[in-house]
């Protein structure tokens, strides 16, 4: 006995006493209010142990964001029974200050808070939910997944109870048919169905009361209320024969119509087994998210002070190196210190030819070492690994809403509604020639229409295409973007690092020769030289992959003077310059380099080998007394190179196309979509880039902070763009597109401005990205369709009398069957690639 609000109350423990004082210390007692009458619910679970060991930052680094002391974790909770649970549980955790936002998910029992951890402790946040009666912890996918085996384990049980019960009722039914209605056990054997269909009800059937009560108190009308309606009218009218029978007189006398305990029993387990096909069948369909779990390494092994020891992925810290054999998972995201190997990271990107991995390239975890020993350098664990923020964004487009389901979800209640009015109707309209025929009539109408089915149709399909997407390279943030995306008929592509590879590389190069006249044009563009001017000539220099066979003495000698300046410079042509002594097979190192000048985006000098050496624009060395050749403008790509005074060498160079960038543009063209380049450079050089992609249209010179109003601009116009870029410095045109598609390569892809992220830099996971988004679409009008068309079928012929309560239960399940197979086709879909 305990006093509470100025009365004794007697409580079962002293935990719900705890419980029942903290509700009312906190001026929560209207959870008493919200609570369904007569419910009795166990004592309170035991809250985790240790709740102080959540308020580190190595604990919470594996469920949430620690950088900064606004965070959000996902708890999942013990002892959510109701939507009274949920009232209590927001409005208790809304009085703690600090507590930014508070929102649960009745059907997953997860609560998501957002808090602020500068003014309060996670710990603090657990022990409130505890003395309310809920044990929480940070939600963990492995937890999560017990969970939801335990629930389809229940489900099973209660199937497995009402298969049993149907059993022995078709012996009884099987005897009342064959004669025993009309003699002595007909009473006998109606109190033995009795006794056989009341725990079954009871038990069995208790999902479809609490769902349809879960959803008469939140003010809509759920799919499990006709579903428990025919039960209980099937139950109360089978009982009123039977008492009938037992009292007569007052309930009509004996013999007053049949009993109907089989159809009752029958039908429970035929909607049972039709709940669990259905959920084992979602499962299968969205098993994507497990798969990706299922990469992630569990333990890993640890080198310190040249030991070895395997433990836990989540006891390692940052920085630590962990070692990687041959054929094992990558356990951490991480930089390679030793070792070379070649990994497997289709699982990532989607490419299946392996990556090779040298010291100082980064690995990812989940992927797998072919044939070699890495030794790695941890910089990303759990969570912030590229595949934990995979994960993430799977299940958050799993979990998400598109605009045609919010149109599904509006529907749902009304159907319902209908189904009751049309129940109703029948019941009317048989019950004047015949009691018995009009209660069946009725309630196969109620079973057999199916709101599940419609339900269903958006969340399987998006949940399977984000799945398939991730399997593929392409993450897709929620299901609004497929539908966005299926509608796009403008795709504007990014031309640096998304249709180019974002590196310059040198595609020609043009020698001087002293003496005599050229009989072509010069490469500036002109063949004819002032009468003032010395003949000069130029030779092309035919250099492909393999140049250092055709070098000449001179040419190699000129272009390690050019490797060994360029060395000290980080402009783009200088890479390109770099990359071709390495082809060249030149070596750089002890060339003496001094007196160097660099002119930032002109050029760069110094003395090399005693020689002096400038490599830059036609300007800029003409500002330093460069002897240059004449020419009629300069042309765009083109680096000078000088020696001692003179023009010696020019260097044509060039960002060159992605493998696929031509096939991409030709395949979206093809479908009638509509294709613009977008770039800053020169407009010569984008004209150049064009025109080797083919029929695009092209916008050049554009600023970077100038691209989102281009897409504007576009949209004004009333076009639906999509804009495909790097994923960086793209991030606000991204953002500006109707949908935005980054390019990356998995950790460093800049996922917080797109919609959609490729985990390649292939191109054509573009195109597959709006094929399956098509795809999905399609998948999700085909089960609206699927289930308008079933019951536009089903229900005329359940009024009609033509189908009992029996064969509706039969039936019900197949469309729902029908849509989780439709929307499972999505896994299968196919490019033109």
């Amino acid at each position: 006995m305990a006093p509470i609000a100025g009365q004794a109350r007697a409580f079962c423990c002293t935990g719900c006493r705890a419980v029942c004082e903290a509700i009312h210390a906190a001026g929560l007692e209207g959870f008493y209010r919200r609570t369904p009458a007569g419910d009795v619910f166990g004592p309170p679970p035991e809250p985790p142990k240790n709740l102080a060991l959540y308020d580190l930052d190595a604990i919470q680094e594996e469920f949430t964001d620690v950088a900064s002391e606004a965070r959000e974790i996902n708890l999942l909770v013990e002892g959510i029974h109701c939507a009274a649970c949920v009232w209590l549980i927001e409005k208790g955790l809304e009085t703690l200050p600090g507590v930014e936002d508070a929102r649960v998910n009745l059907t997953g029992r997860r609560l998501r808070v957002r808090w602020d951890n500068g003014r309060l402790q996670l710990s603090r946040i657990l022990q409130r939910l505890a003395d309310i009666g809920y044990a929480a912890a940070p939600f963990d996918p492995d937890s999560a997944d017990g969970a939801l085996s335990r629930e389809n384990r229940g489900l099973l049980f209660r199937m497995a109870w009402a298969g049993f019960a149907m059993m022995n009722l078709l012996w009884i039914s099987i005897a009342l048919y064959s004669g025993a209605d009309r003699g002595e056990f007909r009473e006998l054997f109606h109190w033995i169905g009795f006794l056989l269909a009341t725990p079954t009800i009871l038990y069995s059937g208790a999902p479809f009361y609490r769902g349809a009560w879960s959803g008469l108190r939140g003010g809509h009308l759920s799919m499990d209320l006709p579903i428990a309606i025919g039960v209980t009218v099937t139950y109360l009218y089978s009982l009123a024969v039977t008492l009938g029978e037992t009292f007569g007189g007052s309930l009509g006398g004996p013999g007053i119509g049949a009993v109907y305990w089989d159809t009752v029993v029958n039908f429970l387990f035929v909607i049972l087994v039709g709940r669990y096909l259905e959920a084992i069948s979602r499962r299968r369909a969205v098993a994507a998210t497990q798969r990706l779990l299922d990469l992630q390494p569990k333990v890993a092994t640890r080198l310190r002070e040249g030991d070895e020891a395997v433990v836990p992925v989540r006891s390692l810290q940052i920085g630590e190196t962990v070692l990687v054999r041959p054929g094992e998972r990558i356990p951490v995201d991480g930089e390679v210190l030793s070792g070379q190997a070649s990994v497997d990271e289709s699982m990532l990107t989607g490419e299946s030819r392996p990556t090779s991995k040298t010291p100082g390239e980064r690995v990812s975890a989940g992927t797998i070492n072919g044939v070699g020993v890495l030794t790695v350098r941890i910089t990303g664990l759990l969570r912030e690994t590229a595949l934990g923020r995979i994960i993430r964004l799977v299940e958050d487009a799993q979990a998400s809403r598109a605009p045609i389901q919010r149109l599904a979800d509006r529907i749902v209640p009304w159907f319902v509604a209908a189904t009751l009015g049309l129940a109703g109707l029948t019941f009317i309209f048989w019950m004047r020639t015949d009691l018995e025929f009009a209660l069946m009539a009725a309630t196969a109408v109620l079973i057999i229409t199916c709101p599940c089915a419609f339900g269903m149709a958006t969340p399987m399909a998006i949940a399977v295409a984000s799945g398939r997407g991730a399997e593929r390279g392409i993450l897709v943030k929620n299901g609004a973007v497929l539908e966005r995306l299926s509608s796009i008929r403008h795709f504007v592509f990014d031309k640096t690092g998304t249709l180019t590879e974002g590196r310059p590389v040198v595609v020609g190069a043009s020698l001087r020769v002293p003496g005599g006249r050229t009989s072509r044009p010069l490469a500036g563009g002109t063949s004819a030289l002032p009468a003032t001017q010395p003949a000069i000539a130029w030779r092309e220099l035919d250099w492909g992959e393999e140049i250092a066979p055709t070098l000449t003495e001179r040419e190699h000698r000129l272009l390690r003077q050019l490797g060994a300046l360029e060395r000290l410079s980080e402009h783009p042509a200088a890479l390109a310059i770099l990359e071709l002594c390495v082809r060249a097979g030149i070596g750089l190192s002890g060339v003496p380099v001094d007196e160097v000048e660099v002119a930032p985006g002109l050029g760069i000098g110094g003395r090399v080998e005693g020689a002096r050496v400038m490599i830059g624009s036609r300007n800029w060395l003409m500002r330093n007394g460069v002897e240059l050749a004449p020419t009629m403008d300069d042309e765009a790509g083109q680096i000078h190179c000088a020696v001692d005074g003179c023009e010696v060498l020019r260097l044509h160079i060039q960002d060159r196309l992605r493998p696929g960038a031509v096939s991409i543009v030709g395949r979206l063209r093809a479908q009638g979509i509509r294709v613009t380049l977008l770039t800053g450079d020169r407009r010569a050089v984008a004209e150049r880039i064009a025109a080797q992609l083919g029929d695009i249209d092209l916008i050049a010179e554009v600023l970077p902070e100038d691209k989102d109003r281009v897409i504007a601009d576009l949209q004004r116009q009333g076009q639906r763009v999509a804009m495909v870029g790097d994923g960086v410095n793209d991030a606000p045109a991204l953002v500006r597109a109707d949908v935005g598609i980054a390019m990356g390569s998995g950790t460093d892809v800049s996922i917080a401005s797109a919609d959609i992220v490729l985990m390649s830099s292939e191109l054509e996971r573009v195109a597959e990205a709006a094929e399956l988004s098509r795809r999905t679409l399609q998948a999700i009008r085909q089960n609206i369709g699927i289930s308008i068309l079933y019951n536009l079928v089903m229900v005329p012929l359940a009024m009609a009398g033509v189908i009992t309560p029996l064969i509706a239960a039969v039936s019900m399940p197949v469309s729902s069957l029908a849509v989780i197979g439709n929307s499972a086709r999505i896994r299968i879909f196919r490019t033109d690639s």
